[in-house]
Parts: structure tokens; sequence; C-alpha cells
């Protein structure tokens, strides 16, 4: 990962930080078993778990319980999944998906290889901004707050994603020392 020159811009500052954040996330994806992703650690979590249809439903309540329940690598991996879905969606002018319509693909490979493909999406969409694209307003996550940025936007989705990456290494870690 090469290192942004003192004069960067700001696009190339903050791709440089998506970068290190994704290669930490990498270290943990490239290292997670099938069994770790539905690995319970607690006996209040959060899960996705088959509806009676088979789809993959993710645990949800719309205000946050207390006490707040653990989540699993699924869940936690959903989650991205959503987040960053709808970021994009915001990001490149589309309607953004409902929380409903974004669907966990299941256990190991696939949905390592969805959030890999997402990182590629939200690739694509960074070498298509300019410095001067960083100063509109961000349409995502604080649509009525035009003192947030796309700058802004781009800030979070690297620490919503460093975060969430740590999550998951944690309950990786967790789970092979049980």
């Amino acid at each position: 990962m090469t290192v942004p020159a003192p004069s960067a811009g700001r696009v190339d500052l903050l791709r440089w930080q998506f970068d290190l954040t994704w290669s930490l996330f990498e270290y943990h994806l490239e290292r997670l078993e099938p069994e770790d992703f539905l690995w319970e650690p607690a006996p209040l979590c959060w899960t996705v778990r088959r509806s009676p249809e088979g789809a993959w439903v993710p645990d949800w309540a719309d205000t946050e319980p207390d006490p707040v329940p653990v989540p699993t690598v699924a869940w936690v991996s959903w989650h991205i999944g959503w987040w960053w879905s709808v970021t994009l969606d915001h990001a490149r002018g589309e309607r953004p998906r409902e929380r409903t319509e974004i669907v966990w693909p299941g256990e190991g490979e696939p949905t390592i290889a969805w959030l890999r493909s997402l990182r590629t999406e939200w690739l694509a969409h960074l070498d298509t901004l300019t410095d001067a694209d960083l100063d509109a307003p961000a349409p995502f996550p604080w649509p009525d707050d035009p003192s947030r940025t796309k700058a802004h936007m781009l800030a979070w989705v690297n620490a919503e994603l460093m975060k969430n990456a740590t999550e998951i290494g944690q309950l990786r870690m967790l789970r092979a020392a049980s």
C-alpha cells in the first residue's frame, strides 16, 4: 500500500485510509471458517436465521434493546452489506434499498465474496471522485445536514468498516480460543 505524498489530495488520503482499513479486514476474512459465522458467543445474540421460506433474515429491533445483544459474525457481515449497499445506492444517486432488501448470502465464501464485491464497487466509486466532489452535501448517512459533505461520508465508511472489521476479528479469535 503506497502512502500518499504530502501534497496528495483529500480523495487520495481517504482512499489510502480505506485501503489500510481493508487490509486489516482482509486479514480476518482470509481466516474465517464457515463455522465462525453462526457461532453464538453469548446467550443473548443477534444473528441471521432461516425463514420458513429458506431466506436468511437478520435479527433486528427498531429501537436498540437494553442490554444490546452480542452480534455473530453472520450478523455483522450482513450489517456491513446493508450499510455499504445503501451507501453505494446514495452515492450513485440511486433509490436506496430498504434494510429488508439486503439479503445475507450465507456462511463462508458466499459472504466473503459479497463483501469483496462491495469493496470493488466502492473503489470504482472512489475512482470517479475529485477533491471538489468531496465538498458536496453528503447524501448519506446525514441526508438533512448540509454541513456534512461527501468527504464526511467517505470518512464514515472508513470508520464503520474499521469498527465492523474489529468486531468480526474479535469474534473469530474468541471462537478459535474457545
